[in-house]
């Protein structure tokens, strides 16, 4: 026979980096359109999904970008995804996506558009169970004989069998003599579950088995089960394979007689429902996945198979009746139908390739225009052109200068090229207030391409949500551990008229202290002073002070503003409260250097934990296998303290979390009381807040404390220079890495605040080092001794 290419009908490059497996692929109506044609729904292990409605680009035009319905970033990975009737009230089609800890029902619906931009798709969560166990597979469908639902087994890494009956956890079994998970499958005829164990051999239990066997409430070997809580589990029949099982597929093809394939990795097995083989094929090469479907032959099955030399094969039974060549090796295989072609193979590579073809000749999509005799009115299309440039222009004038944000405009880019270009890259930049719906696109191939995006303009509105969300009155104490001082150049005031919303549950309406009790816990106190124009504010915690503080300088701002006041002015006296700033740097970094090391001890663990594995498989393996030298209590020691380490290890990461939350409300506090010590202005407070807060959240790759360092290094050595000799040293280029000690941090930010004290203001232009001549005090606000 020969041997031919299989013709690319549509095809798309998902994400970059990401990785896909068998179970990432699966095709149906997901949305529950009744059109009779399929959607392809695939995730990653990266935890992203995406649902495509493929259609092909008619000859000499580009592939449409529509193509796409959803794209919906998951915080976990995604195991497996499956479509069925997964939800007790309703008999349509759900999405089961499976996560490591997690299995979720998402209900996937469209809404029609009402330009000519297309539909819109939705996902929407129905319900989702936490899985105590991590895990590996899962399968379903309709257990124990229920009609119109379906079921969900997932089978964890330790070998137990999880049963969802839709909403609800229904039960869970251990698998006997478990040791690695296998493919799993279930057969409707016979409602049992077929697998592959560690030992090579493909077992069969039924449900009817499984459900009154010993309740699998924790892990127990089956021969120390316990005879009065149940039957023991066994095998309804098993057969010795001889090899790993890469799949199992039943396909329905037939209601009197099913069959069960199993793909190894050199053979092809066809068993009978008793487990009897009915053929066996011997393969030439190494396969990566397979799909059974019915042929149009009675009492036959067709059959694709695809291996590791980028080839697409079909038997039908045993023979072989067809072979094409692929442009990847793909890890799954589906037979999807769509509006324009019907039975297309639709694979999908472990890199992302995702390619619906078909094998064959290409058909015809020419279809012979109208003809149209009708003479053109030439009058008439002459009236109709001046009657729409006159309302091009009423609107133009109407609009004017605004901008609306809802305007859209549709772009199409064409790219040409002399030479072919393998998988170029586009990327679209706007400027703000400008925004595209996609930015970057990826091409098959660069000879002549066009690919569409939307261009539309981005409304920003900034606003203050109220102090109540976070804090409620709360009674005055008068000693407090933390204290700051602001000063005004006005009369004390009534604290109830700065803050009404706090003053309802206030002791005996005193005017001159007022509490606030924060969620988290603590209390923040004002204290207003009755002889002078002074305010305290103090805490048993110092990073909660800049709420309230922050909130008390705005509300004395729009207080006098609204009174007329036009000099008034809050300020800070100092002394800058550096030690206590540098306790909640000093526990943030110390978090961060005890994730590095959990991170190091959990990598160690790790390898020795893989070790063990090897060598016990390697016993294992052996035909006349040699005692286990306590590798199984070592590995079981080794296993008991990776688990303790990773729970160490997410506790400090929530801690950390935590931390980083404390040392920005403390940073802010920092930068709140320098600008009011030196009267900064916006500009020169935004410059702050960009040197001590550069980062939203710490990364492993990048922290706060290597980042606030370069930032400040960069002021002392341009705008807060001494000299101009200063301004010419360089700073270091090299990779910014975790610092071994916080001395050289702590030196610079007191440095910074010297430097403001002594005059030194902030900007990013080289003219800011201007000497100038202020009054110093006798005593330096930021260090007394100096």
């Amino acid at each position: 026979m020969s041997l031919f290419k299989a013709r690319d009908w549509w095809a798309s490059v998902l994400g970059e980096g990401e990785e896909f497996d068998q179970g990432c692929l699966c095709v149906g109506d997901v949305d529950n359109s009744g059109s009779g044609y399929d959607k392809i729904v695939v995730g990653s292990f990266m935890g992203m999904l995406r649902i495509f409605s493929p259609h092909p680009a008619k000859p000499e035009e580009p592939t449409e970008a529509d193509a796409q319905l959803l794209e919906v970033q998951l915080p976990d990975p995604i195991i497996q995804v499956e479509m069925g009737k997964f939800v007790s009230c309703s008999e349509l089609l759900h999405l089961a996506v499976l996560h490591p800890r997690k299995l979720s029902i998402y209900a996937v619906s469209g809404t029609a558009g009402n330009v000519e931009h297309g539909d819109q798709y939705q996902l929407r969560l129905v319900y989702e169970h936490n899985l105590q166990r991590t895990a590996c597979n899962m399968t379903y469908g309709p257990f124990g004989g229920v009609t119109g639902h379906h079921f969900i087994c997932i089978q964890s890494m330790d070998g137990m069998l999880m049963f969802f009956e839709q909403e609800t956890y229904a039960f869970g079994r251990f698998l006997p003599g478990f040791l690695l998970p296998g493919p799993l499958s279930y057969c409707i005829r016979t409602d049992s579950f077929i697998t592959v164990s560690s030992t090579r051999q493909v077992e069969c239990y039924r449900y009817e088995t499984l459900a009154v066997a010993t309740d699998a409430d924790t892990r127990q070997d089956s021969d120390q089960q316990s005879k009065s809580s149940g039957k023991r589990l066994t095998a309804d029949w098993t057969l010795v394979l001889g090899e790993e099982a890469l799949d199992i597929c039943v396909p329905n093809t037939s209601s009197a007689m099913s069959s069960i394939f199993v793909l190894g990795e050199r053979n092809l097995f066809c068993l009978k429902d008793n487990g009897q083989i009915r053929f066996m094929k011997k393969l030439e090469f190494n396969p990566s996945c397979f799909l059974p479907y019915g042929s149009v032959s009675e009492g036959s099955t067709n059959i694709l198979m695809c291996n590791h030399n980028n080839m697409l094969l079909v038997y039908q039974d045993v023979t072989l009746k067809w072979a094409a060549q692929l442009s990847c090796v793909p890890v799954a295989v589906r037979i999807a139908n769509f509006p324009e072609l019907r039975g297309l193979v639709a694979t999908l590579s472990s890199d992302g390739h995702l390619q619906c073809s078909y094998m064959g000749t290409d058909p015809s999509f020419f279809t012979a225009p109208k003809v149209d005799a009708r003479e053109v009115n030439y009058d008439e299309v002459d009236t109709e052109m001046k009657m729409l440039q006159k309302v091009i222009r009423e609107a133009t004038k109407t609009q004017g200068d605004t901008v609306c944000p809802e305007c859209v405009l549709y772009s199409q880019v064409k790219i040409k090229s002399r030479s072919a270009v393998q998988s170029p890259k586009v990327t679209v930049c706007v400027q703000p207030p400008l925004a595209v719906t996609q930015d970057q696109f990826v091409l098959d191939s660069m000879g002549m391409a066009v690919f569409p995006f939307l261009a539309y303009f981005l409304s920003q509105c900034k606003f203050n949500l109220p102090l109540r969300l976070v804090c409620y009155p709360s009674s005055a104490i008068k000693n407090a551990k933390y204290k700051i001082t602001v000063d005004t150049n006005k009369p004390p005031i009534n604290l109830n008229e700065v803050f009404p919303d706090f003053s309802e549950k206030s002791e005996k309406n005193d005017s001159s202290a007022l509490g606030f009790q924060l969620i988290t816990g603590s209390r923040v106190i004002v204290l207003a002073s009755k002889t002078s124009q002074r305010y305290r504010i103090q805490s048993e915690s110092f990073e909660d002070i800049w709420l309230v503080a922050k909130e008390l300088v705005q509300r004395f701002d729009r207080h006098f503003a609204s009174l007329g006041v036009k000099d008034f002015q809050n300020s800070f006296t100092g002394p800058i409260p550096l030690p206590e700033y540098f306790e909640t740097v000093d526990h943030h970094f110390e978090l961060r250097v005890n994730a590095q090391k959990y991170q190091d001890l959990l990598s160690e663990r790790a390898v020795q934990f893989r070790a063990i594995q090897r060598r016990l498989l390697t016993r294992f393996k052996d035909k006349t296998p040699g005692p286990l030298q306590n590798l199984d209590t070592l590995m079981e020691g080794t296993y008991r303290q990776v688990i303790a380490l990773a729970d160490a290890a997410e506790d400090n990461r929530e801690r950390l979390i935590q931390a980083f939350t404390r040392l920005r409300s403390a940073t802010h506090l920092l930068i709140l009381l320098l600008s009011l010590w030196q009267g900064l202005g916006s500009e020169q407070t935004a410059i702050l807040e960009a040197t001590l807060l550069p980062l939203l959240q710490d990364t492993p790759q990048l922290g706060w404390e290597e980042s606030v360092d370069a930032a400040v290094s960069h002021l002392l050595k341009s705008c807060l220079s001494r000299s101009p000799k200063d301004q010419a040293i360089s700073l270091s280029t090299g990779p910014l890495t975790i610092p071994k000690d916080m001395s050289r941090l702590k030196k610079h930010i007191t440095l910074l605040c010297d430097r403001l004290g002594k005059g030194g203001r902030l900007s990013l232009t080289s003219e800011a080092n201007v000497p100038t001549t202020v009054m110093m005090p006798e005593c330096n606000p930021v260090n007394p001794n100096l």
